[in-house]
């Protein structure tokens, strides 16, 4: 019954932005890590950004998004947020929410749950 629905990809020019949503249903996931990961044309599937729970002050961005990408929770809402600016070719990708009790698990990129995940394309 856990659903992570990801919204708000698409085809975007670079510098631009867009904001990605993830709404999850199914179970509370207040005390979970919860954050995004993507995955490239012919790359690893790389972590984007997660906090460990829905009022966690330090969020954790990989390097290459720092800067330009701010990750929120809605704890109320069961939710998490990506803002993307600034965005560059190298950000296509797949976008996948994902949630794990442990960080960890989503560092690694193997969230207990994610989503179907959506298409982040960035023309040049």
């Amino acid at each position: 019954q856990v659903q992570l629905v990801e919204s708000g990809g698409g085809l975007v020019q670079a510098g631009g932005s867009l904001r990605l949503s993830c709404a999850a249903s199914g179970r509370r996931f207040g005390n979970y890590a919860m954050g995004w990961s993507r995955q490239g044309p012919g790359k690893e599937r790389e972590f984007v950004a997660a906090t460990t729970w829905s009022g966690a002050n330090t969020v954790y961005y990989a390097d290459s998004v720092k800067g330009r990408f701010t990750f929120s929770r809605d704890g109320a809402k069961n939710a998490a947020y990506l803002q993307m600016n600034s965005l560059r070719p190298e950000d296509t990708a797949v976008y996948y929410c994902a949630v794990a009790e442990k960080l960890q698990r989503l560092y690694v990129g193997a969230p207990d749950y994610w989503g179907q995940g959506t298409q982040v394309t960035v023309s040049s």
